[in-house]
């Protein structure tokens, strides 16, 4: 019998192989080992067949080897997959539950990332890491200080300066251990600061290279790191039909919970890349903040809505505007063109 479509379910060692025929009959069911599973999977389906997997680690990287072997893939959120699993979860109920899934004509598939967007996201990634760690030794060095008597204003700009003047002051009851201890801590931090800049260049050196994030910068709100942090999550952004559903996919929009007729929005719903919506929207705060001096339509419904309502709902419908703007220009390749007002 002919397979149709199969679904997959990733792991790290064993794969778990579903797959059906035209009359929707389970011919296929196995478990493959990494090595070997691409060469069984290959050998077994004929051009045609669909695959499916969860959008999970490493799903790209398999998704990426069967497209260049001609074949269709399909990846889908877990929480998606999730209605279909029968009964208790194991490997074998997931795999059927995807290869369900995905003959779903109204079902929603992730795009697959090319290997330049996952290089991005990558950098990100170790960005967004090593500022989590700068953030923490910093207030290792904080809390520790203090036990001493020692406090340095709040910022990490402050306490930069501080370090260096509390470890050449003999007269602030430091002990040569801590002062050994501190001055680790200071070359730790100045390390990690040291690495965070090199990734910062990098990221400059991708914002001007490439010519959809050189466009994405004409939008207020949008530097090289949010520019390039779209480029990594969204690629092509047509497989988005609108502005408002790339929105929602960041979790900008309205949670709804609605029954009976009656609507009930909620509110965002938080779906998606945080770290891309946090990117978003402290950008819009930053837009918000030189509003007033500014006389173009963008800025003067974004002060309409902060007059009225709170400057958080004002930021975060800047965000979700932008991220429509942002659609339309990857979408259509298209400049920002701001209007007066």
């Amino acid at each position: 019998m002919k397979l149709i479509r199969v679904g997959v379910d990733l792991a790290k060692s064993v794969f778990q192989i579903h797959g059906v025929d035209r009359s929707e009959k389970a011919i296929w069911r196995c478990k493959l080992v990494r090595g070997d599973w691409i060469k069984a999977l290959l050998d077994r389906i004929e051009p045609g067949c669909e695959i499916g997997m969860e959008a999970c680690s490493g799903a790209h990287h398999w998704a990426r080897l069967l497209q260049a072997q001609g074949y269709t893939v399909k990846l889908i959120a877990p929480q998606f997959v999730k209605p279909y699993v029968k009964s208790n979860k194991n490997d074998a109920n997931d795999a059927e539950a995807i290869c369900e899934a995905m003959s779903r004509p109204s079902m929603r598939f992730v795009a697959v990332k090319t290997v330049e967007q996952q290089d991005i996201q990558a950098v990100h990634r170790v960005r967004a890491s090593l500022v989590d760690q700068r953030k923490a030794k910093a207030n290792q060095i904080r809390g520790l200080t203090s036990e001493y008597g020692l406090v340095a204003p709040k910022e990490l700009l402050h306490l930069r300066v501080a370090i260096p003047r509390w470890l050449e002051d003999q007269e602030n009851g430091l002990s040569e251990r801590f002062r050994r201890l501190l001055r680790g801590l200071w070359q730790d931090l100045l390390a990690v600061d040291e690495r965070v800049e090199e990734l910062d260049r990098e990221i400059e050196q991708i914002a001007r290279q490439d010519p959809v994030a050189v466009r994405l910068q004409q939008l207020r709100g949008i530097g090289p790191v949010t520019a390039t942090a779209l480029l990594a999550t969204v690629g092509d952004a047509s497989q988005f039909a609108n502005g408002r559903q790339m929105a929602a996919s960041f979790g900008l929009t309205p949670k709804q919970n609605s029954s009976g007729g009656k609507e009930r929005l909620l509110g965002i719903s938080k779906r998606g890349d945080a770290y891309l919506r946090s990117l978003l929207v402290h950008g819009a705060r930053a837009v918000i903040r030189t509003a007033p001096a500014k006389t173009d339509r963008l800025s003067t419904w974004v002060m309409r809505i902060a007059a009225t309502r709170h400057p958080n709902i004002a930021a975060v419908a800047l965000a979700n505007k932008t991220a429509r703007i942002a659609w339309a220009m990857m979408s259509k390749g298209t400049d920002y063109h701001p209007t007066p007002a």
